[in-house]
């Protein structure tokens, strides 16, 4: 069992910059690959960003790519995802998830724990 928890998420301005970071506790968060996924209201949830276990396997959104990055640091059971050039699209509840597996996965359903969520708010 993995227990996440988001922080960081709040209200910015457009082209500001925002850190999340998803503290885990349980298993060994070193074991997991890990992602972000996003959901706005009353939009499905929708991969963001992922992290493989193993090296440094990233994959991004085609939205996100180039202004979003996410990092681990597996000495402090975190994930993070530094996020700059924030849109008025980026406007969601931001979750992180961790999977059982060594690879990057994109997919919600390849995913077994996820945090309850951090609102991240971009005005125009």
């Amino acid at each position: 069992q993995v227990h996440l928890v988001e922080s960081g998420g709040g209200l910015v301005q457009a082209g500001g910059s925002l850190r999340l970071s998803c503290t885990a506790s349980g298993r060994t968060f070193s074991t997991y690959a890990m992602g972000w996924f996003r959901q706005a209201p009353g939009k499905e949830r929708e991969f963001v960003a992922a992290h493989s276990w193993i090296g440094i396997t990233t994959y991004y959104a085609d939205s996100v790519k180039g202004r979003f990055t996410i990092s681990r640091d597996n000495a402090k059971n975190t994930l993070y995802l530094q996020m700059k050039s924030l849109k008025p699209m980026d406007t969601a509840v931001y979750y992180c998830a961790a999977r059982g597996g060594s690879s990057a996965a994109t997919e919600i359903d390849e995913y077994d724990y996820w945090g309850q969520g951090t609102q991240v708010t971009v005005s125009s």
